[in-house]
C-alpha cells in the first residue's frame, strides 16, 4: 500500500499495525515513493511454544544425576 506523507501523519498507528501484519507500507511525497515502514526483527516472536510438538519424546530431568555410561565420555 502506498500512502502520501500527509495522510500517513493522521494514520500512523494504522500503518504500523499493517506493517506488523506483513503488509508493505510505502510512504510517498507527491506520489513518489520515498520511504518504507517495515517491522523490526524484535517485533517477531523469538520462540513459539509447541514448535517441536510430537518430535521430542522425553526431556531429561537436569537435576537428576547422569547414568555412569553417559558420564564416561565427558570425563
Amino acid at each position: 500500500m502506498q500512502v502520501n506523507i500527509a495522510e500517513a501523519k493522521a494514520k500512523l498507528s494504522e500503518l504500523v499495525d499493517a506493517a506488523e501484519r506483513g503488509e508493505e507500507v510505502i510512504l510517498a511525497r507527491r506520489g513518489r515513493p520515498v520511504a518504507r515502514i517495515v517491522p523490526t526483527i524484535l517485533s517477531k516472536p523469538m520462540f513459539r511454544f509447541g514448535v517441536a510438538s510430537g518430535e521430542v519424546e522425553r526431556v531429561p530431568d537436569l537435576l537428576e544425576p547422569m547414568p555412569e555410561g553417559e558420564i564416561a565420555p565427558w570425563e
